[in-house]
C-alpha cells in the first residue's frame, strides 16, 4: 500500500533508473510525486471525427485500427511504425517514429484514442507521433484536459502522467491542515480533492476549483509564517537608537547634494523605527540610482552617533569596496572609523588613513568595538568574527543571501539578551501587492523619485541586420573616450537554447569585430583576485569592453561607460535587463541600452519594447510580472508548488485579500494555533525550515 512517504522505486512499474532521473526533479517519495504539480494542460477533451480534421490543428479522435506494421527506414537508424485509423466518417494515416512495440501492444481491431496535431492535405491528412491509449472509462493521455509538467532528460509526460495516476490512492491520508471554518467561509475544496484536479483534472471548472484551493493555501501559509515572525521579533529587545535631530540635520546639510523627498521620507521611517525597544525589520526597495545607498549611510551614522557598531554586508567583493567608495565621499572625516572585511581583504579607514591589517588583528578591532562600521561580503559572519555592541545590520541585495546567511548576521550582536536593528536593500523594484504578500514581516520603505541631473538613457531593440551599424557607433563612442559593457546570458558555449555564451562573445568581438581594442571578460567562475583586477582595469580604463554575465547586475559604478548592450535580451526579465541599464548613465555623457536579438515574435518584440518605452523601475516590474512571472528574484522559491504557482496566485488580488484576512483572523483569535492542531504542526515545519529568520 502507498504511502506518502513511500520512495518512487518502490512504485509499481518505477526502477531505479527512473527514480533516479525523478531525484533529478527533486522528486524522492510519493508525496514529491503529488506535489510536482502541472505547469499548463492540452486540452483533447473534445473528441472529432475524422472528416472534421483540419491541417495545423490539434484534435483527439477516436476510431478502430485497421492496419499496423513497422518497418526499418532506409537508414536503418529509424524504425517507422504505421497504423489506418477510421470511424464512421473516415479514415487517417498515423505514423509513430522509433517506437516498434506499438505494433506488438497493438491489434487490428483495437478501439483506440488519438491526440495530437493533424499534418498535410485535406486527401491526404495524417498524424505523426500522436499519444495513444485504448478506449477505457478513464483516460490519462488522451480525450481530457492532459497535465504537462517540468520534466528532465530521459523521463517523458507518459512517464510522469503513469507515475502521477499510480500515486493518487495515496491522497486517502493526506492530512486537510486548512481549518473547515476557513473552507467553509471561502468556499474552498479538501486538499486531496484539489491535488486530484489538478494532476487530472475533469473539466476546465474542476481545474479552477482545484487551482484556487491550492493558491489560497500558498498565500494563507505566507502570510500566516510572516505574522509569526513578525510577532516572535515583537517579544525581542533591541538597543534603543535615539534620534538625535541637529546631528543628524546636522550630517544631512553636510552632503555634497541635497535628498529627494523620497529619500528623506525613508530616512525618517527607519531612524524612528529605530528609536524604540522592538527590533527594526525593514526593506529598503529603490529603483536603479534612486540613491538607497545614501539612506543606508544615514541610518548608520544614526547608529553611530548613539555609540552603535553597524554591520554592512554585500553579496560581492565587487559591491563591499563600491560601498567603502560612496563611504568616503560622505562620511565626515575623522568621526568615525570603518574597515573593510572581505576573504582577501583586512582594510581600516581613519580620516584619510587606510591600513592595512592582518584577519587576526581587524578581526579582534571589531570585537573590541574599536571600529565603528563594518562593511564586507559572508567574510562577516564567519565564527571568528564576533562584535562588541551591533546596534544595525544592512543587508544588500539581500535576495542573494540565504536564510541562514541573514540569520547568522543578525545574531551577532555582543549582547544576547538583545536583537540588533535590521535593514535590508534591494535595487529590484518590486510591484507593491507581491511587496505586501512576499514580505508582510517586514516594513516597507520605497525610494521611487530619483536624484535630478540624471540623463535618460535611450534604449533601441536591435535586430540582426543592425548589428554591424551598432558595431559602428559602438567603435565611435570608444573613439570619443568612453567604455562598454556587453552582458551575455550564459558561460559556457554548450547551450542547447542557442543563445551566446559569454566565452564565445568574448571571442567574437576580440578577433573579429574590435580587434583594436582592449576587452575584458568577466564572469561568476573566476577567482574574486580574477574579478577585482578586472573591473579595477575597466574602472580606470585600461579595459575599454567589458563582456560580462550578469555578475555586474549590482555594484557597478564606471561614470565614464556609456553603452549596455545586452546580448540574447529575450532571455533576460524586464527588472533585470533594467538592473543592466542602470550601470551606464551615472556620468555626464549621453548613454545607451542595446537590445541585442535574434527573435521576431510578437510577444518578444512587445516585451523588449516595454523596456525601450518605460524607464520607471517599479512599473517595468509589474509588467515583467504579466509576462513572465516573478522570478525567484522575488523569493518565491520557497512556494510548496513552484515559483510560477505562487506567482500567478499573487496575481489574482481578490484572493489574495481572502488569504491574507484568514491568516489575521485566527492568529487574532488563536495566535499559538493550539486550536487547530494540523496547521500549527503545518506551520512548526515552515517556521524550522525558515529558522526564523
Amino acid at each position: 500500500m502507498l504511502t506518502l512517504k513511500t520512495k518512487v522505486n518502490e512504485i509499481n512499474k518505477v526502477g531505479m533508473a527512473i527514480a533516479g532521473r525523478l531525484r533529478r526533479l527533486n522528486i524522492k517519495t510519493v508525496e514529491d510525486v503529488l506535489m510536482h504539480l502541472p505547469f499548463r494542460y492540452d486540452d483533447f477533451s473534445n473528441t472529432a471525427k475524422i472528416d472534421e480534421l483540419i491541417a495545423g490543428e490539434p484534435a483527439t479522435i477516436k476510431g478502430v485500427i485497421e492496419l499496423m506494421s513497422s518497418r526499418r527506414a532506409r537508414n536503418r537508424k529509424l524504425t517507422i511504425t504505421e497504423a489506418l485509423i477510421t470511424d464512421d466518417t473516415g479514415s487517417i494515416k498515423v505514423i509513430w517514429f522509433n517506437q516498434p512495440y506499438l505494433s506488438k501492444m497493438f491489434n487490428k481491431g483495437d478501439e483506440i484514442i488519438l491526440a495530437g496535431k493533424v499534418s498535410g492535405e485535406l486527401l491526404a491528412q495524417q498524424m505523426n507521433n500522436p499519444s495513444y491509449e485504448k478506449v477505457k472509462e478513464i483516460t490519462t493521455h488522451t480525450g481530457r484536459l492532459v497535465p504537462i509538467y517540468s520534466t528532465t532528460e530521459k523521463l517523458t509526460q507518459k512517464q510522469i502522467r503513469f507515475i502521477a495516476q499510480s500515486c493518487l490512492p495515496a491522497l486517502d491520508n493526506l492530512s486537510d491542515w486548512l481549518p473547515d471554518t476557513i473552507k467553509e467561509e471561502n468556499d474552498l475544496i479538501d486538499l486531496a480533492e484539489a491535488i486530484k484536479q489538478i494532476h487530472f483534472p475533469e473539466n476546465e471548472e474542476a481545474l479552477k476549483i482545484a487551482q484556487n484551493r491550492l493558491q489560497f493555501d500558498e498565500i494563507f501559509l505566507l502570510q500566516l509564517q510572516q505574522q509569526l515572525v513578525k510577532n516572535a521579533l515583537n517579544e525581542n529587545n533591541s538597543p534603543i537608537i535615539k534620534f538625535k535631530q541637529d546631528e543628524i540635520k546636522e550630517f544631512v546639510k553636510s552632503l555634497p547634494f541635497t535628498l529627494t523627498p523620497d529619500q528623506k521620507k525613508a530616512g525618517w521611517e527607519i531612524i524612528q523605527n529605530m528609536d524604540g525597544k522592538n527590533p527594526m525589520n525593514r526593506l529598503l526597495d529603490g529603483d536603479v540610482g534612486s540613491g538607497k545607498t545614501v539612506v543606508a549611510i544615514l541610518a548608520a551614522y544614526s547608529a553611530m552617533i548613539n555609540n552603535f557598531q553597524v554591520a554592512l554586508m554585500a553579496p560581492t567583493t565587487i559591491l563591499a569596496q563600491q560601498h567603502i567608495q560612496t563611504i568616503k565621499k560622505l562620511l565626515p572625516n575623522n568621526k568615525f572609523s570603518y574597515c573593510l572585511l572581505t576573504l582577501k581583504d583586512a582594510l581600516l579607514y581613519k580620516g584619510n588613513k587606510i591600513t592595512e591589517l592582518k584577519k587576526k588583528e581587524l578581526i579582534e578591532i571589531i570585537k573590541e568595538g574599536k571600529v565603528n562600521l563594518i562593511i564586507g561580503t559572508h567574510a562577516l559572519i564567519q565564527k571568528t568574527v564576533e562584535y562588541n555592541n551591533l546596534g544595525l545590520v544592512i543587508i544588500d541585495e539581500q535576495h542573494r543571501f540565504g536564510v541562514d546567511q541573514r540569520k547568522a548576521l543578525r545574531d551577532k550582536s555582543g549582547d544576547p539578551k538583545t536583537m540588533p536593528h535590521f535593514l535590508s536593500m534591494t535595487a529590484t523594484p518590486i510591484p507593491r501587492t507581491l511587496a505586501l504578500a512576499l514580505y508582510g514581516d517586514l516594513d516597507i520603505s520605497l525610494i521611487k523619485t530619483m536624484p535630478s541631473g540624471r540623463q535618460k538613457i535611450i534604449t533601441e531593440i536591435i535586430p540582426p541586420i543592425d548589428r554591424t551599424k551598432s558595431y559602428e557607433f559602438i567603435n565611435e563612442q570608444i573613439r570619443n573616450g568612453r567604455q562598454v559593457f556587453v552582458i551575455c546570458p550564459l558561460i559556457d558555449p554548450s547551450d542547447k537554447l542557442g543563445v551566446k555564451s559569454v566565452t564565445e562573445e568574448f571571442a567574437h568581438l576580440n578577433d573579429e569585430v574590435f580587434p583594436h581594442l582592449s576587452i575584458g571578460l568577466l564572469h561568476g567562475k573566476l577567482k574574486p583576485e580574477e574579478k577585482t583586477n578586472i573591473m579595477e582595469d575597466f574602472k580606470n580604463n585600461i579595459i575599454q569592453i567589458l563582456v560580462s554575465t550578469s555578475v555586474v547586475e549590482v555594484g557597478v559604478d564606471i561614470p565614464n561607460a556609456t553603452v549596455m548592450m545586452i546580448e540574447g535580451a529575450e532571455r533576460f526579465g524586464l527588472a533585470q535587463m533594467h538592473q543592466f541599464r542602470g550601470r551606464v548613465g551615472r556620468g555626464e555623457h549621453q548613454s545607451y541600452c542595446y537590445l541585442f536579438t535574434d527573435s521576431d515574435t510578437p510577444k518578444t518584440i512587445s516585451r523588449l519594447k516595454a523596456l525601450v518605452d518605460n524607464y520607471n523601475g517599479f512599473a517595468l516590474a509589474e509588467r515583467d510580472l504579466k509576462f513572465r512571472g516573478g522570478g525567484n528574484i522575488y523569493g518565491t522559491d520557497q512556494s510548496g508548488f513552484g515559483n510560477q504557482f505562487i506567482v500567478n496566485a499573487l496575481q489574482n488580488i481578490a484572493l489574495l485579500k481572502k488569504a491574507q484576512t484568514a491568516a489575521q483572523d485566527i492568529l487574532k483569535t488563536n495566535p499559538k494555533l493550539t486550536k487547530f492542531p494540523k496547521l500549527k504542526k503545518k506551520m512548526d515545519k515552515i517556521m524550522d525550515r525558515m529558522h526564523m529568520e
